[in-house]
């Protein structure tokens, strides 16, 4: 029977550490946990290491909707020894709790090229978790959780950096995760996030007005540490640094330990679909097979949202198939399928390039994989296959995604084609148009409300044609009621506007959480049309003002 933690030593008493029972510690780490300054982490899956405390830390916030799925009253986030913990305090963890965390390393890869060159040791022994460490494993109302303190000081793999995160990129990734779960879209999920007024730490970003791409001065932050949860924190890029291993023969126990974070990524996020009674060979090729499926499900659900991750490499592709990482994300106003919110990722990186993305950190996960498999050429051939196919699989991915999101029994090639062009053309906000298309209207003068320009009476012309070819598109599939309701559950009446997040983190470094709590109440149902109060700030497309504003158009990855 379900119980609710209503104490810190309650919470405590369903710690778990299924990965530090499975996995192997770096034989050079400390026993303490007293492990901060950088150094190259040759072999073992994760180092221990003590969170830092930020002094005198203050409530900003937490998830009530995760608080209640893990069975924790919502007290707890204020309560002292709770309150320390997540703030980077290890001392008052009790039996069976460590005082100390876990950080883990991964290998880099973009776009399937292999990097070492940022490596400080020129060996990619560096690269890992320079400012996140876990520091809870457990069993939750039946279901294992981990979680992670993002900005709880330095790690080995921190690379000379300070291990601090910011209250601004904090407030970002605490909203947006829950956002995105909101949306219904595999992701990592926030617990509480805490500030200090004690502790500020120094970065690059924009002045204010600032129409600069790059950041143009100095800016002291707020010192956060907000905590994210998830079933575990196992990415592509650390099943790729094991293979890497494996793969040069970097020291006697490399494929052994490949072998073991395998089995513990299937054991971890793969239950029950893959039988524990099958051969680990039959298994891990289940995990190609299922892992391509999240995949591809996860980069369309990112589209049919407007999500854009921004920096999507190997080591930020969560293994288990949701997203992870909101780093330099963004999510799509004006509808532009190059649409890249990170001024240091690139075009390789925008929103309509994410299945390729995609496609590059899955060949890793096969290559990793196939290591694995190298004596047995059978399993490799399937493997091949997998990978081989992967193209098409996303292609019925997207292809299934737009056509629920116009209500369509099937897809339409040209007219989805005809449908982005013209979006693109009359400089459509893509949430806007597409819930303004839910009413299944007959006149291009009903979406005028989505443009961020006059419509020409050329461009209304053509909206006109492709609504009646649509209209009698839907009319065989079934009722115009049934089928508004239908994409009215696929296209959010609200979407996550930048320029409308900043003020709530402004305010917040001023003492002031109103602004988060109210976008929490707002993003809990993202599907529901707003009240008239809460669309008349939030329902609106994007002032001009902000159009090519640094830190809200486009913002660098300092966080």
């Amino acid at each position: 029977m379900p119980t609710t933690a209503n104490s810190f030593q309650e919470f405590a008493a369903r710690v778990d550490y299924s990965l530090l029972e499975a996995l192997r510690p770096d034989p050079d780490a400390t026993v303490d946990g007293n492990d901060h300054r950088p150094r190259p982490v040759m072999s073992g899956h994760y180092v221990p290491v003590t969170p830092t405390p930020i002094p005198n830390p203050d409530y900003v916030a937490h998830s009530s909707t995760l608080f209640a799925e893990l069975g924790l009253d919502d007290a707890l986030a204020h309560d002292p020894d709770f309150t320390r913990l997540f703030s980077g305090d290890a001392s008052v963890a009790t039996p069976p709790m460590h005082p100390w965390g876990w950080a883990t390393g991964y290998a880099l890869s973009i776009y399937g090229t292999e990097y070492i060159q940022q490596c400080p040791f020129g060996t990619g022994n560096g690269y890992g978790d320079g400012r996140a460490m876990s520091i809870v494993e457990g069993v939750f109302e039946g279901r294992r959780w981990e979680m992670q303190l993002k900005g709880g000081g330095p790690t080995p793999y921190c690379r000379g950096a300070d291990g601090r995160a910011v209250l601004r990129s904090s407030v970002r990734e605490f909203l947006a995760q829950e956002f995105m779960h909101a949306l219904g879209i595999p992701s990592s999920r926030s617990l509480t996030l805490y500030m200090s007024r004690d502790e500020t730490v120094r970065r690059p970003w924009y002045s204010e007005h600032s129409r600069s791409l790059d950041p143009d001065v100095m800016v002291d932050n707020p010192a956060a540490i907000s905590t994210r949860v998830a079933p575990s924190f196992l990415r592509v890029g650390q099943i790729e640094l094991f293979a890497r291993r494996a793969r040069e023969n970097a020291h006697p126990e490399a494929r052994h330990e490949l072998q073991l974070i395998v089995q513990h990524l299937i054991d971890r996020n793969y239950r029950p679909e893959i039988d524990p009674d099958l051969s680990f060979r039959e298994q891990v090729l289940e995990l190609a097979r299922l892992f391509r499926g999240r995949l591809t499900a996860l980069v369309a659900d990112w589209m049919r949202v407007g999500y854009c991750q921004g920096n999507f490499n190997s080591d930020n592709c969560a293994a288990g198939g949701y997203t992870l990482d909101y780093g330099p994300f963004g999510f799509c106003e004006l509808f532009d399928p190059r649409f890249q919110p990170w001024t240091g990722g690139g075009a390789h990186f925008s929103f309509f390039n994410q299945p390729m993305a995609a496609e590059a950190n899955y060949r890793m996960f096969w290559k990793s994989l196939r290591t694995l498999m190298e004596d047995d050429s059978d399993a490799q051939e399937q493997l091949d296959q997998l990978q081989g196919g992967f193209a098409a699989a996303m292609q019925k991915q997207l292809e299934d995604m737009w056509a629920r999101k116009l209500g369509l029994a099937a897809y339409d090639e040209a007219l989805i084609s005809e449908l982005l062009q013209l979006l693109v053309a009359s400089r459509a906000d893509y949430t806007r148009v597409f819930r303004l298309l839910c009413a299944i209207p007959e006149h291009p003068s009903d979406l005028h409300a989505g443009f961020y320009l006059p419509c020409s009476e050329e461009l209304d012309a053509q909206w006109l044609l492709w609504l009646q070819r649509w209209r009698a598109l839907i009319t065989t599939n079934g009722t115009f009621e049934a089928t508004s309701a239908a994409m009215q559950r696929v296209n959010p009446a609200i979407t996550w506007r930048e320029w409308l997040i900043a003020p709530a983190y402004q305010q917040a470094e001023q003492g002031d959480n109103g602004l988060i709590q109210e976008l929490q109440t707002l993003f809990r149902t993202p599907y529901d049309t707003p009240t008239a109060d809460l669309a008349a700030g939030y329902d609106q497309l994007r002032p001009r003002q902000f159009f090519s504003a640094g830190g809200i158009s486009h913002y660098s990855c300092s966080s």
